[in-house]
């Protein structure tokens, strides 16, 4: 495919600070920000709305459910159906059915489709778990973005702190090491660095500093271009 402008692929896995990284970069570089990761939260409210668990025999209803169903951003916003669900998607509660329902074919090929019409004409950065591997293959850049487990937990915790989410950090690291095992071990397109991705290790560092490392890579690729 080609691009006019490119298209940034940040995968990791949760806690790695990707959403904020790739927030402050497109914003650094002017492109559009794109949370990979928020619409398969949002396919969570939806399938929880209609009373669809996540198990390997609900294909059907789900593919009938998001059939009709419209996910979209607008002004940073996830949207359901017209409805700003921003809120409601950051619920540990949410965040484990949509790991759960991700591994699903039939809500991957769906996510996919929606994401790259999203990337569709460059100028993008997206984030999520697969983005330089399936669903952006071609991506002009690719960063994957990793942190220590117990770094990730931390973070994470003080995320949901700081919105007022009652859990322990045991319980939050117990969760983030799940999830990794599931992303990582899941048949269909399983979570791991792109063969051509820069690893990002940002155990030590700071959101501006990993943001200031791959904006000057970028910069450096266009400019050389």
């Amino acid at each position: 495919m080609t691009r006019s402008r490119p298209v940034i692929a940040i995968d990791g896995p949760v806690g790695a600070g990707k959403s904020t990284v790739a927030r402050r970069l497109a914003a650094v570089l002017g492109f559009e920000y794109v949370n990979t990761g928020a619409m398969y939260r949002a396919v969570a409210v939806a399938a929880r709305a209609a009373g669809i668990g996540g198990e390997a025999e609900t294909e059907r209803k789900l593919d009938a459910l998001l059939a009709g169903a419209r996910i979209d951003f607008r002004a940073g916003r996830i949207m359901l159906d017209g409805r700003d669900i921003s809120a409601e998607i950051g619920s540990p509660e949410i965040s484990e059915s949509a790991s759960r329902l991700s591994t699903l074919g039939v809500v991957r090929a769906r996510m996919r489709d929606l994401q790259r019409a999203a990337g569709a004409h460059g100028a993008v950065v997206m984030e999520g778990r697969d983005i330089g591997t399936a669903v952006f293959p071609d991506a002009e850049f690719k960063f994957f973005l990793d942190a220590g487990a117990e770094v990730r937990a931390d973070r994470r915790w003080r995320e949901l702190d700081a919105h007022g989410v009652a859990i322990t950090r045991a319980e939050v690291l117990a969760q983030l090491l799940e999830r990794d095992r599931r992303d990582r071990g899941r048949e269909l397109a399983p979570l791991k660095p792109a063969p051509d991705a820069i690893v990002v290790d940002a155990s030590g560092m700071s959101v501006e500093e990993v943001v200031t490392l791959m904006a000057q890579r970028v910069s450096t690729r266009v400019g050389a271009a």
